[in-house]
């Protein structure tokens, strides 16, 4: 997908990854570095904060990508940040080609333990990238594969358990610490799951909004109908003008309030989306703001549980 200065942010289809990949990134067998230091290295905040969440006190894990205002689409890694995926024991990332920066410098080195969210998320559902109509992101808020998966619970939890069988296998004397941690991490995830259980439950397909779907596993949860016409969202997604035809009916379901709400990515809003949320302040449409990446001081399962329940909170407003 672009940033915002038209750098392209064009999704890279993973034509063969599924089981095997999956299989590969738990299984893989590397060594620490000569300093017999162990380094844990997340592509973002995000996955950085869930490896922190199991590693707990015994590890430090360093995120590449940390800025709230960063595009880890279109990131382009330092030569620092190279240094640090070469150098790391294990690397978390979310794959899929949205994290594409970490895959370049892991298909230039040695190969070497790591996580991939996407891939396991594959594994979980049976679910692919290239089963898309077209290979970009133009279907995905629509029931297509999306590679956000960092808003789906059980690919989360899944993607904590293979941190944790991966730290077990770098540092033994550390392996029940990690797999507890693991443990008390998926049960505070069910704080997420229990909030969109109870937006399901309240407002089983009620119309939604969203300028691009970058929360689209939240809304799935939630059991929410997203109206956006997919020419609107799949233009914003991929960082192109949306066409005249969809900005007037996507501005048309906000005034008229055909939407229960808008789902607002504050991360790469531009003059369109930034139309679309003023339309539906205008029209009383609560605004839900989500982002790709974490919010400073924060940590996962707080930020999760925080746009669950504001999710909730502008449904019940609306209702």
């Amino acid at each position: 997908m672009p940033d915002r200065t038209g750098k392209s942010r064009r999704f890279v289809t993973v034509a063969v990854i599924g089981t095997a990949l999956a299989a590969a990134a738990l299984t893989a067998c590397g060594t620490s570095p000569d300093d017999g230091q162990i380094r844990v290295v997340a592509s973002t905040n995000v996955w950085g904060s869930v490896a922190q969440a199991v590693a707990g006190d015994r590890l430090d894990v360093v995120s590449i990508v940390t800025e709230p205002s960063a595009d880890p689409h279109s990131y382009e890694a330092s030569p620092a940040d190279a240094a640090k995926i070469s150098d790391a024991s294990l690397v978390v990332l979310n794959g899929g080609g949205y994290d594409g920066f970490v895959e370049d410098v892991l298909k230039t080195g040695t190969p070497k333990p790591t996580v991939d969210a996407f891939a396991l998320h594959e594994q979980r559902t049976g679910a692919h990238a290239d089963d898309t109509d077209d290979g970009d992101h133009a279907g995905h808020a629509h029931g297509s594969v999306n590679e956000h998966v960092w808003y789906d619970m059980p690919t989360v939890d899944t993607v904590a358990s293979a941190i944790a069988e991966q730290l077990a296998v770098l540092d033994p004397d550390g392996a029940d610490v990690y797999t507890r941690n693991a443990e008390t991490f998926r049960t505070q995830l069910r704080t997420v799951s229990e909030i969109t259980a109870s937006i399901a439950a309240a407002h089983h397909d009620t119309p939604i909004a969203q300028t691009e779907p970058i929360a689209h596993y939240l809304i799935a949860a939630a059991e929410l109908k997203d109206v956006t016409p997919e020419a609107f969202t799949g233009a914003v997604e991929n960082g192109t003008d949306p066409s005249p035809a969809s900005i007037a009916e996507t501005r048309q379901l906000l005034s008229d309030r055909q939407a229960a709400t808008l789902v607002y990515n504050v991360q790469t809003e531009d003059k369109v989306t930034r139309a679309m949320r003023d339309t539906a302040e205008a029209a009383g449409v609560p605004v839900v703001e989500v982002t790709e990446t974490l919010p400073a001081e924060t940590d996962f399962v707080t930020w999760q549980t925080q746009t669950a329940q504001s999710l909730a909170d502008a449904l019940n407003g609306a209702s």
